[in-house]
């Protein structure tokens, strides 16, 4: 089985799509943002390379520990780099009942007209698709899940249908998690002089 290369996972989270979620952020971005939240995740060479049927292992246990569990998350880095993988992952989590959410920077309709088959089997497999680059001129966080005005959500099942028109009720948040050795991480959305305040005080931020 084929590896995914990976940049941290928080096995239940409720800040990186709708209700409780697996997250994945994967390792590599071609795109590399001007301001990126994330740019440790931009690295090709870097993160951690996780088996496939391993990694999905751990999302089944995690479901049997906590049947809130929704569905999984992936984000980066840039998912569309490891489609081929995550598009077989993202076929298990389905067979489970559970959503796809994607987080791309790039565009809808560019990878549509690519015609990549690959990045087609992940579109396949995805509920819920946010896309887009992030802008930092057009930095916003008035909206779920995203960072700047030009970020779109596409919703390519049924399964959030219901949430479409109740957006702008959903306010962005941040978790900060106290691991047993110490060490405090964070994740979700939070304005840039936030992050960097807290990056100061050694935090890891994702």
């Amino acid at each position: 089985m084929s590896n995914i290369r990976i940049s941290r996972v928080v096995k239940t989270t409720r800040v990186e799509g709708p209700g409780l979620r697996y997250s994945i952020w994967v390792q590599g971005c071609p795109i590399k943002c001007e301001g990126c939240f994330n740019p440790h995740t931009w690295a090709f060479d870097g993160g951690t390379l996780i088996d496939v049927e391993e990694l999905f292992e751990d999302i089944k246990s995690t479901l049997e520990e906590n049947s809130l569990l929704e569905g999984v998350t992936f984000l980066g880095g840039e998912p569309f780099s490891q489609a081929k993988e995550l598009s077989v992952l993202a076929e298990w989590v389905r067979e489970l009942g559970l959503s796809i959410v994607t987080f791309t920077g790039y565009e809808y309709e560019n990878i549509t007209i690519a015609n990549n088959q690959q990045w087609n089997r992940l579109l396949e497999y995805t509920d819920l698709l946010i896309d887009g680059p992030y802008i930092q001129s057009q930095h916003d966080l008035s909206r779920p899940w995203v960072g700047s005005k030009n970020q779109q959500y596409r919703f390519l099942s049924n399964f959030y249908k219901d949430i479409e028109k109740i957006l702008v009720n959903i306010n962005n948040k941040l978790e900060i998690r106290i691991h047993p050795d110490g060490r405090v991480s964070v994740n979700g959305m939070a304005e840039m002089t936030d992050l960097e305040m807290l990056s100061k005080v050694g935090i890891d931020i994702t």
